[in-house]
């Protein structure tokens, strides 16, 4: 594995213990958005202290950093004027992926511009329900959580185009790699929520860690059952670029 990979994937997995240590990254039997039975949560409402907050920014900052370099696969990399937070959960990620931005990389990062919504229209003041930058004619990074089955972030699309702004790409915290349909058949049917997203858009979408990143780091950390759990929810529910992962 080349170094950058490595450090990469270093990276991740320091990232992954951080949120295991402080109860963000759980194990046991949740509920989750889908109505699916996970043997995994991610919560990053826990990101709670401005320690882990600044941790998360960081995480943030190198996966959009990475995403911006040219790809030796031929796909396009990623290139951005603004980043947009949607409405809540976007609203603070954004603005702390900005600082981290600005901080690791003020060269080539400090420059860029931010902004958010509001869900409800503001009749005063600046009105409307945009604040921060304008996007009329950049080229905007969504940014956002964890992705379930995609309406949120295609209502910021809407939202984006409505501005004038071009999507540039998304970016979240957790790719669940998980089909987006229960009956899903194939690899043609095992698409991912972020998986449909960029095929349907065209543009660069990452995330900065997925499903493939849990699983390996759990090997070394979750007794058998757990571990047995975690693979017969992949094997169920995980996406083709899940599944043609080893474990």
């Amino acid at each position: 594995m080349a170094s950058t990979e490595q450090d990469t994937s270093d990276s991740k997995q320091s990232f992954l213990s951080l949120c295991h240590a402080h109860s963000i990254l759980q194990f046991g039997t949740f509920t989750v958005k889908s109505g699916r039975i996970s043997p995994y949560f991610f919560n990053a409402g826990s990101f709670c202290t401005a320690s882990l907050l600044s941790a998360l920014g960081d995480a943030y900052a190198r996966t959009i950093i990475d995403a911006c370099k040219p790809t030796t696969s031929g796909g396009a990399s990623l290139e951005f004027d603004v980043i947009f937070g949607p409405a809540y959960k976007g609203i603070p990620l954004c603005a702390i992926a900005s600082v981290s931005l600005a901080r690791l990389a003020p060269a080539e990062f400090g420059q860029k511009e931010w902004c958010f919504n509001r869900k409800e229209a503001k009749d005063h003041g600046e009105r409307g329900t945009l604040v921060g930058a304008e996007m009329k004619g950049k080229r905007v990074l969504v940014i956002d959580d964890v992705i379930t089955n995609g309406a949120a972030k295609r209502e910021a699309v809407t939202i984006i185009q409505a501005a004038g702004g071009i999507l540039a790409g998304m970016i979240v915290a957790v790719d669940r790699q998980e089909t987006i349909s229960d009956d899903a058949e194939g690899d043609k049917g095992r698409k991912s929520a972020l998986g449909a997203l960029r095929e349907e858009y065209g543009v660069p979408m990452v995330a900065i860690i997925t499903l493939s990143d849990i699983v390996q780091y759990s090997k070394a950390r979750l007794g058998e059952a757990e571990m047995s759990a975690l693979r017969a929810y992949r094997e169920r529910y995980g996406s083709a670029d899940a599944l043609a992962q080893p474990v």
